[in-house]
């Protein structure tokens, strides 16, 4: 089942490289196209930086520096952190960190900066008065070494906890008693790691709500049952330690055909969202600018990074979550038009951050890009 137009190689890709993934018909190094976005009225949307290869999830340092980690799957991995930052007008991307093991996620707390490698998460200290020549890094915790949704995603709680995906190695397989399918939480420094939910097939996106503070992940569902089957999910945090379902139940209510066994639906907590088959959920982020209406006001969005393996594609928005406490009131999309009528895709969203002046970049990994969504009435 899988498709020509999800497969596209990005134009980051070196001349005769290709991916699993790839098709022989993308073009390599093509400028970010945004032909064909369509947002709400009075969003607009720029391409920030172009210059940032394999973009994946983005942080702030304390000096506005944008840490962007990197992620290939399929192919020699992405190595490299880029560090991007505005002097003047000017926007400048540098390479701040090479020979990585896919460096998906970065996260900086106290000035440090925090790497999540497949094996590893690491931390350079006081990283924004070194751009130009980082220290040694520290390393706080070893992971497991499986490539196979092995991209870490980061982030520090409100506990000031360090939180951290651990995917399942495959499809679908059971591999909770060897640690994966799982999120932990860890003290800064690596101590006291525990895990805080257990089934979850691969989580590349987690945020807190404001107000609660309950986290709040999305989780790609298990692919090769089918075109609908099963929906991918947004689920909440309410118990530490609470099963969401991987492998045995899937989306709340799909019994694997080969793991159901292991135990049933009514034992896992279901989604507190459904957000559609094989859509691909990755950053997630609440609204808490000025600069948006106030009618998106701690509204989730969800970047979906798109189907690889469907016959009619899906995903390649930004979608729009609003909640009254722990009740989601609606779904729908914020910003669509990266898959094109043809099926052509010209971007595929990974992270979402928000800008001091309330704005929300986007990066995507396919384009190499990082794009600024702002709102003028």
């Amino acid at each position: 089942m899988r498709t020509r137009h999800a497969a596209q190689r990005s134009r980051w890709a070196p001349a005769g490289v290709c991916t699993v993934l790839a098709l022989a018909a993308c073009s390599a190094y093509a400028a970010p196209s945004l032909e064909g976005i369509t947002l709400p009225p009075g969003f607009q949307i720029e391409v920030w930086t172009d210059q940032v290869p394999f973009a994946r999830e983005m942080a702030f340092g304390p000096k506005g520096t944008v840490f962007v980690g990197s992620m290939r799957f399929g192919a020699a991995p992405a190595d490299k952190v880029y560090a991007v930052r505005t002097v003047n007008g000017k926007r400048t991307v540098t390479t701040l960190l090479s020979g990585l093991n896919n460096p998906n996620g970065v996260a900086v707390r106290n000035g440090s900066l925090y790497v999540g490698e497949v094996n590893r998460i690491t931390r350079y200290d006081d990283i924004e008065s070194h751009l130009d020549k980082p220290p040694k890094p520290v390393v706080i915790t070893h992971l497991p070494t499986e490539q196979h949704h092995g991209w870490r995603y980061i982030a520090f709680g409100p506990d000031d906890k360090l939180y951290v995906a651990i995917g399942a190695p495959c499809n679908v397989c059971d591999k909770d008693a060897e640690g994966y399918a799982r999120i932990l939480r860890m003290d800064p420094d690596g101590k006291n790691r525990e895990t805080i939910a257990h089934g979850v097939r691969n989580s590349v996106g987690f945020a807190w709500q404001p107000g609660s503070k309950k986290l709040w992940f999305t989780d790609n569902g298990r692919d090769l049952l089918g075109d609908n089957v099963p929906d991918c999910e947004l689920n909440r945090l309410d118990t530490v330690g609470a099963h969401y379902g991987f492998p045995f139940c899937h989306a709340g209510e799909v019994v694997d055909p080969e793991f159901g066994k292991l135990g049933s639906c009514a034992q896992a907590v279901p989604p507190a969202q459904k957000l559609g088959p094989h859509v691909a959920p990755l950053g997630i982020r609440f609204y808490t600018g000025s600069q948006f209406p106030a009618a998106y006001q701690n509204t989730a969005f969800i970047a979906q990074h798109g189907s690889w393996n469907r016959s009619t594609p899906i995903g390649y928005r930004i979608m729009q979550v609003k909640l009254d406490g722990d009740r989601v009131t609606s779904y729908e999309p914020f910003l669509t038009g990266w898959l094109k009528p043809d099926g052509k895709v010209t971007g595929r969203p990974v992270d979402l951050q928000l800008m001091q002046d309330g704005s929300m970049l986007v990066s995507d990994d396919q384009e190499g890009a990082i794009y600024r969504i702002s709102y003028k009435k």
